[in-house]
């Protein structure tokens, strides 16, 4: 059985849009998916990438056109200016590795598109403790539990391991998908990832 790396950030929106289409995808070609949250901060800075506040104030208003764009044309509900963005996103990450950790890739793939859609189209913080608790329960997730359980040092450990492998694989946005050692970057890359899939 083949698998694809999945290296994301949650708070990507780009992330977002394309999360479900992506797992839809690897299921209808028997793909294993290996999860891996990553610290998209530390990637910028090596990668040359500037992060939303500094870029250019045309490339800034592109980006809201094309997240308009891409909502509309996929039926994805996305507010392309959420109340809480920016936002930190290594609480959110370290719950979905300690989702995968003790209950699997699914578990934690059904909390990522929870946090994600929790942050892009239902006004909710996912910086905070409290709301990543709730996200948690509405999975099915003892979420107290879950939450304390993502502060560990072994947690922290595989978010620092997944942001190195990203790192040394040349990853330097969100989504990211590796088959068989091809890199396909973005959610509007899905059909080549797929034609790959179907090789």
């Amino acid at each position: 059985m083949k698998t694809c790396q999945y290296y994301f950030a949650p708070q990507s929106p780009w992330a977002y849009l394309g999360h479900e289409r992506f797992v839809a995808l690897c299921r209808r070609h028997g793909v294993q998916i290996d999860l891996r949250p990553l610290d998209l901060g530390k990637v910028f800075g090596v990668s040359g990438g500037l992060p939303l506040a500094k870029r250019a104030p045309q490339r800034q208003a592109y980006r809201l056109t094309e997240l308009a764009r891409w909502a509309e044309f996929l039926g994805v509900p996305l507010n392309v200016q959420p109340k809480f963005f920016p936002v930190s996103p290594d609480a959110a990450a370290k719950l979905i590795i300690a989702a995968r950790l003790s209950h699997g890739v699914d578990a934690a793939l059904a909390l990522s598109q929870a946090i994600m859609r929790g942050l892009w189209a239902e006004e909710k913080n996912i910086g905070d403790e409290a709301t990543l608790a709730s996200l948690a329960a509405g999975c099915e997730f003892d979420g107290p539990q879950l939450l304390k359980t993502s502060q560990t040092a072994s947690v922290q450990a595989e978010y620092d391991r997944n942001t190195e492998a990203g790192t040394a694989a040349s990853v330097f946005g969100s989504p990211w998908y590796i088959l068989d050692g091809e890199s396909f970057w973005g959610q509007d890359r899905l059909d080549f990832l797929e034609r790959a899939m179907s090789r």
